[in-house]
């Protein structure tokens, strides 16, 4: 978790930075540059996964660089572009003071909505375990005096294979 004084400190680098041209406003976005950035990020990672059998020490760095290619890249899309002197503390200071926010806006936007598509998944899947409760009962009554042996052993099946759902559910609040 970031403190206070590191959130303080980035900021303060930041307009540094830009003072010193450490750091600029992108007028225009490249799309080929920032698709330089996105690839280079998914290679480092490959490169990461493929060098975990036989070095650490590459594993590690390969996994950071697809971190500070992406961070780069994100940077880039909303128009900042990170310099070569010192560009992994700008890149650093910049994600926090630029991206910090607007990460955490869209990563509350996605939990609310997992959230209300669990909630109606939920609510679906009870109504569905109850409705099959009383499918199951108006079943039990037309099976014990109106079908054949045929029909009853189909309908059997599918009475089973509810009833297994059912009561795996049901136990859960138990």
């Amino acid at each position: 978790m970031l403190d206070e004084k590191r959130i303080k400190e980035a900021e303060v680098n930041v307009k540094s930075y830009l003072e010193d041209g450490l750091l600029k406003k992108a007028k225009d976005i490249d799309f080929k540059i920032l698709e330089v950035l996105k690839n280079n990020s998914k290679e480092s990672l490959k490169v990461a996964n493929m060098a975990l059998k036989e070095s650490s020490l590459w594993t590690i760095v390969c996994s950071y660089y697809s971190m500070y290619y992406i961070a780069n890249a994100v940077l880039y899309k909303f128009s900042y572009k990170v310099g070569d002197k010192i560009s992994h503390k700008v890149t650093s200071d910049a994600l926090i003071v630029f991206i910090r926010n607007k990460l955490k806006k869209k990563l509350i936007e996605e939990f609310e909505k997992a959230k209300e598509e669990a909630l109606e998944i939920a609510g679906l899947r009870t109504d569905s375990l109850l409705q099959s409760f009383d499918f199951e009962r108006e079943k039990r009554s037309k099976i014990q005096y109106n079908m054949t042996e045929k029909v009853k052993k189909s309908k059997a099946k599918t009475s089973l294979e509810r009833a297994k759902l059912f009561v795996f559910e049901i136990e859960k609040l138990l």
